[in-house]
């Protein structure tokens, strides 16, 4: 079997041998080429043709949001982004996943111990590996109704939207955010993202949609009209005291490799809201939340899944459609609309 070829772009040489070191680790991954800045990240591309990019996104003499837009123009692959926990590096991360890039990394040091990091890295190189051609949300999923213009729902009561999703889900998410209206019934949900990049996500759409947008603190209330983002590094479950839902933020042990996990989220959805919930399975690689989902449906919630042709990554659908966990199967663009014809 050929082995994934991976490209590590980084002014730093430590963050470089670290990089080389864990993936050459790997039976299927190799290290083509390594690049201290973008001038000569383009040449190694050229000759050596890599299937994934590892890019810093703050370097010199070009930054890495500069060579990421000439590089999905002229020669578009799937990049990784690696960057500090500054809010700069964390606002430049969310901007370069909206020019294209795939998946956020945190650089080294700052979230992770190299074990963490190693696991973290890995998967996410195969996570991208297995995108054949990159999509363009804005381009391919055009709402029947423009933003701003969105009827709002009749009155619901106790009810629970809790989406998961990963490689690919920033820009899903924001399509379905931007696509529910302003009285919508409180919102969970899990993005797969490393700790700082998940506040700077949160406020990025926060400014956006007609939604109130916030990362979760644990005893956050669950409100109608605002949806709560798993903090990254932490597992995020609903709970209910009375007539009122709020969510735990605590930590764990990694669930599929994650924290926070789809499947922590979804488990306690199925325990906590039961038939008043809706779960929305999205992009990414693995098995995560393919359980839960299948919780939730069991206990009477209605559950959705992103279809094959508008994912990045068809993992975590695919594994939740095979254990029979989902009722309906859509496209992205589709999936707002299903919800309020579903709380409708």
């Amino acid at each position: 079997m050929a082995k994934t070829k991976v490209l590590v772009v980084d002014d730093s040489a430590i963050v470089r041998k670290i990089f080389t070191d864990l993936i050459s680790r790997e039976p299927d991954l190799e290290v083509v080429g390594v690049a201290p800045d973008p001038y000569v990240a383009r040449d190694k591309i050229v000759h050596t043709r890599p299937d994934v990019v590892t890019l810093d996104i703050e370097m010199p003499r070009m930054d890495g949001l500069t060579f990421l837009k000439k590089l999905m123009h002229y020669f578009p692959l799937p990049v990784i982004i690696v960057s500090s926990l500054t809010p700069k590096g964390s606002q430049m991360a969310l901007e370069a996943m909206e020019y294209g890039a795939v998946e956020v990394l945190a650089k080294p040091g700052s979230a992770y111990t190299v074990g963490d990091l190693g696991v973290q890295l890995i998967e996410k190189i195969r996570a991208a590996a297995q995108i054949r051609y990159l999509k363009s949300f804005d381009k391919d999923n055009n709402s029947d109704q423009p933003i701003g213009t969105i009827a709002p729902l009749a009155q619901t009561s106790q009810k629970i939207i809790a989406i998961g999703a990963s490689t690919g889900g920033t820009e899903a998410i924001k399509e379905v955010l931007l696509r529910l209206p302003s009285n919508s019934p409180g919102l969970v949900i899990v993005q797969h993202m490393p700790p700082k990049f998940t506040s700077a996500f949160a406020a990025r759409l926060d400014g956006m949609c007609a939604l109130e947008v916030k990362e979760a603190q644990d005893g956050d209330s669950v409100l109608t009209g605002q949806a709560l983002i798993a903090p990254g590094a932490f597992h995020m479950l609903l709970r209910r005291s009375g007539a009122r839902y709020y969510v735990q933020v605590k930590d764990g042990p990694l669930v599929h490799h994650q924290r926070p996990s789809v499947d922590v989220l979804f488990n306690s959805a199925a325990q906590t809201a039961g038939s008043n919930a809706i779960g929305v399975i999205l992009t990414g690689m693995g098995a995560d939340g393919a359980d839960g989902l299948l919780a939730m449906k069991e206990q009477g919630a209605y559950t959705i899944a992103q279809d094959e042709a508008s994912c990045v990554v068809f993992g975590m659908p695919k594994e939740a459609i095979k254990k029979g966990a989902v009722h309906k199967v859509m496209p992205l663009r589709r999936i707002p609309e299903e919800i309020r014809r579903h709380l409708s």
